[in-house]
C-alpha cells in the first residue's frame, strides 16, 4: 500500500509520489543559533525528525537538510554582550544544539549548512528579485513586494487582505505594504561595536 499525504494546495488526500524515484528530499528550518533550543523548537524537531524515520521504515532513502541561521541580529546582540564575535556565539550554541538534539535522540542531519557559508549565494539572489521587480530597497534593506507576486497566499488560502488583517507584527512605516517581509538588512550603526561583526565589508549591503 502506497502512502497518501495531505496536500494542503488541493486541501485532499493525494498519493505521495518522489520526484525521484525511491528518494526523498527533506528540507526543514533549524535553529537561530544565540540561545539553547527550547521545547517549542524541540516539537519541531521531534515532528520531522519522525516524519522521516517513517519514511526510512516505508524503504525511501531520506536526505534530510536541517539550516543553521548564525548570522542575525539576536546574534549580533549576544555577540556585542558577551564581547565575542558572531561566530564563537554560533560554535557554542551549534555544539550545544547538538548536546541537546542527540539526547532527544533526533537522527543527525544529513547536511546542516550554515547561513554564512552561502552569503554570496543570497546576496545574488536578493538581488535577483529586486532587478525583477519583486523586492525593492529602502535605507540599505531589501524587502519582498507581496503584491508582485499574484499567487502569495495561495497554500494557505487566504488573500493578502485576511493575512493583513490578522497581522500581528509591528508594521514598518518604511514598507510599501504591510505584509511585505525582509530578504536582507543592512548592517546597524549600533552593531558595529567590538569585534562582534564576523562577515565581510562588502557581504553587508546589496
Amino acid at each position: 500500500m502506497g502512502i497518501k499525504v495531505f496536500n494542503t494546495m488541493t486541501r485532499q488526500k493525494e498519493d505521495f509520489v518522489t520526484v525521484e524515484p525511491g528518494v526523498v528530499k527533506m528540507y526543514v528550518c533549524g535553529p537561530t543559533v544565540y540561545n539553547f533550543f527550547h521545547i517549542g523548537n524541540a516539537r519541531t524537531f521531534i515532528v520531522f525528525d519522525t516524519i522521516r524515520r517513517y519514511l526510512e521504515y516505508r524503504g525511501y532513502q531520506v536526505k534530510f537538510i536541517q539550516n543553521f541561521t548564525d548570522i542575525d541580529d539576536k546574534m549580533i546582540k549576544r555577540a556585542n554582550e558577551e564581547g565575542v564575535t558572531v561566530k564563537d556565539v554560533a560554535e557554542k550554541y551549534i555544539s550545544e544544539y547538538y548536546k541537546d538534539a542527540d539526547a532527544l535522540n533526533l537522527k543527525r542531519a544529513t547536511v546542516n549548512p550554515r547561513a554564512t557559508e552561502y552569503i554570496n549565494e543570497i546576496i545574488k539572489f536578493v538581488k535577483d528579485l529586486e532587478d525583477k521587480g519583486f523586492a525593492y530597497a529602502v535605507d540599505g534593506d531589501v524587502y519582498f513586494d507581496t503584491t508582485k507576486f499574484k499567487e502569495y497566499g495561495k497554500l494557505s488560502h487566504q488573500s493578502i487582505e485576511d493575512l493583513e488583517a490578522g497581522a500581528r507584527i509591528e508594521v514598518d512605516e518604511r514598507k510599501r505594504n504591510p505584509m511585505d517581509f525582509a530578504l536582507w538588512k543592512a548592517k546597524k550603526r549600533e552593531n558595529q561595536r567590538g569585534k562582534a561583526l564576523g562577515v565581510k565589508e562588502d557581504q553587508v549591503g546589496i
